[in-house]
């Protein structure tokens, strides 16, 4: 501490009153002491205020700016702090931008509430540009006209809010423009959603217009079967009578080409039929337990003579088997394999056979055709597809045989096999779960050249709605010796058998007002207490018929009647 010179300390006691007496003297050195503690919080204040970072000033609300602080200078761009005291009428113009309005202002609100604390204004600098600045003003409490003020730079952070503003404004017109383009997008994505329901909507119509054509051309074709099977089926029974009479060669060559023009008929509708229930899945199978010979000796005995007309040996090896498949299905398989090998097999034979693969039967028919090109097997399962060849050319049809083929052992899950070199012949083969169970009894033996023809003479019983296939079928069966009676129902077979059972009843399936013919065949069996073989002929071919005929026990043909199954039929029933 510097050493008080003597003219201060006589200052000093004067001040104090101390004087030069005693009494007083013996205080001095307390005093003292007060003093230097006293200037040095001064000099402690004086410090704080020429070195503090933000601006601190003194003013008077009567003469302006007293004293002012470096930073305080500084910030206002000047060098010396003494260019800042700014007289009151020179604060205005020279230190705050709002000018005099803003400085009176000021001072009201100092007056009324003695402090400002966070004002916000803009001072300007001695090179006139202007910042921006934050201020607490404080009124002396024992000094109504003295101010104090502190004063911080809040440039950087008005500019920072103004930044902030602008990317928040340009973010707003951003989302705002986003979201235009997103409603537009939303616009736009509803018109296609609007166009593709109209679209879908479209295709469900033309869907659902198509199923119902489909259901109406379905329909069509079984309302239509049954009134175009009937008088083919009698035309087809009076042809086949025809064929087997003696006529003179022309006659014979026009009835036997009116009978191929049958049979093409025939096999057309038949497969039209047959197409038509499989693409509407309306088949379903029904697998049982069969015995190999059940399945196969009607087959044989129903080509048998087809082979004989055209000059071919048809053969059978037939093993002691049993077989997991529904009969009905697997018949019209095998029997598409022999009529095409039939078909196109100009001269040779026909081998039918089955031969055990581990678990499955595999079921073949061989032909020495002139056989299927490598680059056509693939071709011959499509629809409409048919080879032109030999005979074939004279027979007419679409080729859906073997399309029905695929279908149907798609249904029961069989793999179908084609094997053929040209030339040399063919084979169509079918895999057939084996059964491990014991084979059944033999129920329908395998028809033997030797037993000689039961028909003749036989006594049978004809039931049909139609005059006319009752006609046809007496002649037909009349030619094969048998003896015929006919009744379009119940009463009328009664009336012609006069007491006398029948040998066997061929039945129409549906007879006038509703009557099924396995009913009328059951009352005839009550009534003579016979079980009386039975066949049921229908253009039918509704799984409600099948199942009503596993019922009756009875044999199914369906209208137009091959005359060879007929016969291999009733051969079987009768011998």
């Amino acid at each position: 501490m510097a050493k008080r010179s003597e003219e201060q300390q006589r200052a000093l006691a004067g001040l104090l009153g101390l004087g030069n007496h005693s009494a007083r003297k013996s205080h001095y050195p307390e005093l003292a002491a007060r003093l230097d503690d006293l200037e040095a919080e001064r000099n402690r204040y004086k410090w704080l205020f020429e070195n503090a970072v933000h601006g601190v000033f003194q003013g008077s609300l009567l003469q302006g700016m007293r004293a002012a602080n470096p930073a305080l200078a500084r910030m206002l761009g000047y060098q010396d702090p003494q260019e800042v005291l700014f007289s009151l009428a020179d604060l205005a113009g020279n230190l705050f931008v709002g000018g005099a309005p803003e400085l009176e202002a000021i001072g009201e609100m100092l007056q009324r509430q003695r402090s400002l604390l966070g004002y916000e204004t803009q001072l300007r600098r001695k090179d006139g540009s202007s910042i921006d600045v934050l201020m607490n003003l404080l009124l002396k409490p024992d000094q109504d006209e003295l101010v104090e003020g502190f004063v911080a730079d809040i440039t950087e952070r008005k500019l920072a809010q103004q930044r902030l503003q602008q990317l928040n404004d340009q973010l707003e017109q951003r989302v705002a423009a986003r979201t235009d383009e997103l409603l537009e997008a939303n616009r736009n994505l509803q018109q296609q959603i609007a166009q593709r329901e109209q679209v879908e909507q479209a295709l469900r119509d033309a869907r659902d217009a198509a199923q119902a054509a489909n259901r109406s051309k379905d329909k069509y074709l079984a309302a239509a079967s049954h009134d175009l099977l009937q008088p083919l089926n009698a035309a087809r029974l009076l042809i086949s009578t025809l064929r087997e009479r003696q006529l003179p060669a022309a006659e014979k060559v026009l009835v036997e080409r009116t009978h191929q023009a049958l049979e093409g008929a025939e096999d057309l509708l038949t497969d039209l039929l047959d197409i038509s229930k499989l693409d509407q899945a309306a088949v379903k199978p029904d697998v049982a337990l069969y015995r190999l010979d059940e399945l196969l000796a009607p087959l044989v005995s129903e080509f048998q003579s087809v082979a004989e007309a055209t000059g071919l040996d048809l053969r059978a090896r037939i093993g002691d088997f049993a077989v997991l498949t529904d009969l009905r299905l697997m018949t019209r398989i095998l029997r598409n394999f022999l009529s095409n090998a039939c078909r196109y097999t100009e001269r040779g034979s026909i081998l039918l056979g089955a031969r055990r693969r581990g678990a499955m039967l595999r079921l073949e028919v061989w032909d020495t055709g002139r056989g299927i090109a490598a680059d056509r097997l693939d071709s011959i399962f499509l629809e409409f597809n048919q080879l032109d060849v030999g005979r074939a050319a004279d027979r007419k049809g679409v080729g859906l045989g073997l399309a029905i083929v695929e279908r149907i052992a798609k249904i029961l899950g069989y793999p179908v096999l084609v094997r053929s070199q040209p030339g040399r012949g063919s084979v169509f083969s079918i895999d057939v779960p084996l059964s491990g169970e014991v084979p059944l009894p033999i129920s329908l033996a395998m028809p033997q050249p030797s037993t000689g023809n039961p028909l003749p003479g036989r006594r049978l019983l004809v039931l049909d709605n139609e005059v006319s296939i009752l006609e046809s079928m007496a002649a037909l069966l009349g030619q094969w010796g048998c003896e015929v009676l006919t009744a379009t129902d119940e009463a009328g077979a009664l009336e012609v058998l006069q007491g006398r059972a029948p040998e066997l009843i061929l039945a129409d399936f549906h007879l006038d007002h509703g009557v099924i013919g396995c009913e009328v065949v059951r009352n005839l069996r009550e009534h003579f207490r016979l079980p009386l073989p039975a066949v049921i002929i229908t253009a039918d071919r509704s799984d409600q018929c099948r199942r009503a005929l596993q019922q009756l026990g009875a044999p199914l043909l369906n209208k137009p009647v091959k005359p060879g199954k007929l016969r291999a039929v009733l051969s079987q029933l009768l011998g």
